[in-house]
């Protein structure tokens, strides 16, 4: 394959070349400038840890029978987005963290971390509270109390590193449509 592809280099035009080499050069220089330590990989590493427990939740209290039973509004997604979706978003509440780690360490941003592992802690208890206890109500309270968390950290961490709060947004943006889930199947289940 190597092989391959320098074959292909060899081959390729002179602008093409010069294209390749500037990109190349390009992600060094950010790789350089960042200067991304062992340290700040392990923490990274560290972040996705943490995030990667808190999914386990998710993993561990499957729709299953019950959730497939209830009656649910038009606009609900498929089963197979969901995991798509909080992979993803796992994956950006780690980089942000990490990214107002790498700005202000632990101790800068002492009230946004703490805040930050409020909403992780509320985002693993909505999946015990909906798909293991099957209390859709007690659910919508935690995940309107996890909008209010998440909304708290994006504007914290956007004070501290604009792109961290930034990378919250989708997580935001989800989580409202998701609370919209919720209370839409609470309503249509009143019985569930």
């Amino acid at each position: 394959m190597l092989l391959a592809r320098l074959a292909k280099l060899r081959n390729s035009s002179r602008a093409e070349r010069s294209e390749l080499k500037s990109s190349t050069a390009r992600i060094y220089c950010f790789l350089v400038k960042t200067k991304v330590t062992v340290r700040d990989f392990l923490v990274l590493l560290g972040f996705i840890a943490l995030v990667t427990l808190v999914a386990a939740t998710g993993a561990a209290f499957k729709p299953g029978a019950w959730y497939a039973a209830l009656d649910k509004p038009a606009w609900t997604p498929p089963n197979w987005l969901f995991p798509v979706a909080w992979s993803v978003l796992y994956l950006l509440i780690a980089v942000a963290g990490w990214l107002v780690w790498r700005e202000v360490g632990f101790s800068g941003a002492r009230k946004a971390f703490m805040v930050y592992g409020l909403q992780l802690a509320l985002n693993a208890a909505w999946s015990w509270l909906f798909f293991g206890r099957h209390d859709m109500g007690l659910a919508f309270l935690d995940i309107v109390g996890l909008w209010l968390a998440i909304a708290i950290t994006m504007g914290l961490f956007w004070a501290t590193k604009p792109l961290a709060g930034a990378l919250l947004v989708p997580y935001l943006l989800w989580v409202t449509y998701a609370a919209a889930l919720n209370l839409a199947l609470w309503r249509m289940n009143p019985a569930a």
